[in-house]
């Protein structure tokens, strides 16, 4: 079956909607979003189909620090590395299973290139006050 490359907005719907499906049902990620954070649904995604357009397609919709609330969250539940790896597995199945080209490519790039970012300060920031607080 030939697959298109993203190249609008209801491509960013379809791979957001689908990917966040599967991470509500994956054991490691669903509660995080679902009981953790408590994520209203209705107002996260089309965020997220914000920040994936400007990503991807140039929109420049997106408004928002991601990695601040996502530093937040670590502090009421654990974010390690399996989990983001989890994540990257689920977005990188999700994209291969939509879509091929040179937007989805970019988008799994991009994708663990963010996760590994965010990742990494989770850690500083979880490291720096672990130091800081034993002076």
């Amino acid at each position: 079956m030939q697959k298109n490359d993203i190249s609008n907005r209801e491509d960013i719907v379809l791979l957001v909607n689908t990917f966040y499906e599967k991470v509500r049902k994956n054991p490691t990620l669903g509660y995080i979003f679902d009981e953790v954070a408590q994520i209203d649904w209705e107002q996260h995604l089309p965020k997220m189909y914000s920040f994936w357009a400007s990503i991807l397609l140039n929109e420049h919709s997106y408004n928002g620090n991601p990695m601040v609330t996502h530093i937040a969250l670590s502090k009421r539940a654990p974010m390690s590395e399996q989990a983001f790896n989890e994540w990257i597995g689920l977005f990188t199945q999700t994209i291969e299973e939509l879509f091929e080209g040179i937007n989805a490519i970019i988008a799994k790039t991009r994708a663990e290139n963010i996760a590994r970012l965010m990742l990494y300060k989770i850690q500083m920031d979880s490291r720096f006050v672990v130091s800081d607080a034993t002076q």
